[in-house]
């Protein structure tokens, strides 16, 4: 069983709503599931004015691979109505498959780990909550590190909220 990082967004509708609905349905294919608490965030490289981000991070365990992971991913986002119009396009929920234990992955589809994930606070502050230790395979760094060096690029910092239910 491979151990993943999703991380969780939604600037549109219920925000909190659209995170408890994905933490739910994570719960039931992943086994041991940890869901962070949730982050009131600003939307980071975005084309226009958008709402603000409901963000956080959950992390379980599969013996699924990459690419049904991420077909199940984009499952639940469509069963909340996500619409890709363009790219960094508001939505009611973005999931992302971050780190997928050791694998490195770069095809037309996924790109594991994240491309971005290691200057992104909103996806590190969670993350660090829920599994300070796990490793970035490509860097050999660990979250709770990835993220201080994240923090000391002034990257864009979150406010924390209250737990996932």
């Amino acid at each position: 069983m491979d151990r993943v990082a999703i991380a969780l967004g939604s600037n549109l509708g219920d925000r909190r709503s659209h995170l408890d609905f994905a933490a739910a349905r994570l719960t039931q294919a992943f086994a041991n599931l940890r869901v962070s608490t949730y982050h009131d965030t600003e939307p980071v490289g975005v084309p226009d004015p958008q709402p603000r981000f409901l963000n956080a991070a959950a992390v379980g365990e599969t013996s699924a691979s990459p690419r049904e992971v991420l077909d199940l991913l984009m499952a639940i986002e469509r069963e909340r109505g996500r619409e890709r119009s363009f790219q960094n396009a508001a939505r009611t929920l973005d999931l992302d498959v971050i780190l997928f234990g050791n694998v490195v992955l770069n095809d037309e589809a996924l790109t594991i780990p994240h491309p971005r994930f290691r200057e992104r606070l909103f996806v590190l502050e969670p993350l660090a909550e829920i599994a300070p230790d796990m490793i970035d395979p490509v860097t050999g760094k660990t979250i709770v590190r990835l993220k201080a060096d994240a923090t000391a690029g002034d990257a864009t910092k979150t406010d924390a909220s209250s737990p996932a239910t």
